[in-house]
């Protein structure tokens, strides 16, 4: 239920909204919505937009290409292809046209940033997770702070260049869990999904999904571009970081998860990210 708060419009400062609870009745962006604003001297149109609880928005696209930044809270994205999650301090990038939704499961403080379509073609085709640097942060509240009504040759338009240099360095982080179609994998995924911790084999998987583990290890790489066992551990890796950054301990999301120990827990989160989920946490807190 939509709470207290009003779209902005697309004069002064970047529309700011204030909604509380699940979204019922999303639809496509409005014509006067900065994911769909037609003007090519204003390639980068801001929005904020703050959620007090959990919330789960309906399928839409915007004309536009969208950045999702989560200055505070964690977001999750969802596209016919996949999941992405966004950690505090990261931002997704959607292509303009693609079919998504967003959802959290607390507050999430929303900084997008819908990029014009002739400019986003300079930018990732697919839906990728970013790390959000320092600089960019601060680009990016600067942008809120100047909304919409900006001039093309002034000081406000140089600020959205730079936001668009830097969109163009971001490298993309492995937070995307890619989804099969096989209706055999779904029901494998779904279940999965619902309980990240089954550490079932694919052989007993084969037995309810009444394939053959060698077919469905087939479907999972011809589908996913992953093994089984790695589309798993990616599964994990996502739910793990959903979790720790809405502060659960690690030792909690370790056993809840199925890991026999946090250490084991700890050396898969450093093999695919880089670091312990402290410092990774730490990092993404700071935008580093």
């Amino acid at each position: 239920m939509a709470g207290n708060g009003q779209s902005g419009t697309l004069g002064g400062r970047a529309p700011r909204v204030l909604r509380r609870g699940p979204e019922h009745v999303h639809g496509g962006p409005s014509p006067d919505h900065p994911g769909n604003l037609d003007d090519p001297l204003r390639p980068v149109a801001p929005m904020a937009i703050d959620y007090l609880g959990a919330s789960l928005r309906p399928w839409h696209h915007h004309r536009r290409g969208q950045l999702l930044y989560a200055d505070s809270g964690v977001m999750q994205v969802g596209t016919a292809a996949g999941t992405w999650v966004v950690a505090p301090e990261q931002a997704v990038w959607v292509p303009p046209g693609i079919e998504h939704q967003v959802g959290h499961r607390a507050g999430v403080a929303m900084r997008t940033l819908y990029v014009d379509a002739d400019v986003a073609r300079e930018l990732p085709g697919e839906c990728c997770v970013v790390a959000v640097p320092p600089l960019l942060r601060q680009l990016i509240l600067r942008a809120m702070a100047i909304g919409l009504d900006y001039q093309p040759a002034g000081p406000a338009a140089r600020v959205m260049a730079v936001i668009l240099d830097e969109l163009r360095a971001l490298k993309p982080e492995p937070l995307h869990l890619p989804h099969p179609r096989d209706p055999r994998l779904v029901k494998i995924a779904e279940a999965l999904l619902a309980d990240p911790a089954d550490g079932r084999a694919l052989a007993d998987w084969a037995k309810a999904a009444g394939a053959s583990a060698r077919t469905l290890a087939r479907l999972f790489v011809k589908e996913t571009g992953m093994t089984f066992g790695a589309w798993r551990e990616r599964l994990r890796l996502t739910s793990a970081v959903t979790r720790l950054a809405e502060g659960a301990p690690v030792t909690s999301v370790a056993y809840d998860l199925g890991y026999q120990s946090p250490s084991a827990f700890i050396a898969m989160f450093r093999r695919s990210l880089g670091d312990t989920p402290g410092r990774y946490l730490k990092r993404a807190g700071e935008g580093g």
